[in-house]
């Protein structure tokens, strides 16, 4: 009988562990919406500000950043579109930014499968255009990732960043 009463407080114990493990500090996300006739998909890890300076603090202006966390954000478009006016052929783009306080550099970068921005290389860029950052009406503690009829809005802290898009 001890032992059934043993085995049985075990196995409770171990269920109770593998249920209550923390949700990750910044969790995968994915959108997808329609911009002009083509569909693009964004996989993203949303980080949250947790008390602490975002744009110019934990992401540096100046340098390039991930654009979110943990793997690379990916942009997949199944039509060529422009953006800001520049071609970019239909596929799967890992994002990257420049991030600044009056303007912001936009990469797609052909390299899809990286892991933050670790192994980063210029040499990999599609495309790069340069966009100018607005003030959000309200703090947004999670960064994400929005689509609309023509744009991609990336939002955090008091900052949000449209990408003018045209498929």
């Amino acid at each position: 009988m001890k032992r059934a009463a043993f085995l049985m407080i075990t196995f409770l114990s171990v269920v109770s562990l593998a249920c209550a493990q923390d949700k990750p500090a910044s969790p995968k996300s994915e959108t997808s919406g329609k911009v002009g006739a083509a569909t693009v998909k964004i996989t993203y890890c949303q980080p949250s500000a947790r008390s602490r300076k975002i744009m110019g603090g934990l992401v540096p202006y100046g340098e390039v950043w991930r654009t979110g966390a943990n793997e690379a954000t990916t942009l997949e478009f199944d039509k060529p579109v422009k953006i800001e006016g520049k071609d970019l052929p239909a596929g799967k783009y890992a994002l990257f930014t420049i991030p600044g306080e009056n303007e912001w550099t936009i990469i797609l970068n052909k390299d899809a499968k990286q892991w933050g921005a670790y192994k980063y290389n210029d040499k990999d860029d599609v495309l790069r255009v340069t966009v100018k950052p607005t003030k959000t009406p309200a703090f947004v503690e999670t960064f994400n990732i929005s689509t609309g009829k023509d744009e991609v809005v990336l939002k955090w802290e008091n900052t949000a960043v449209p990408i003018k898009i045209k498929g």
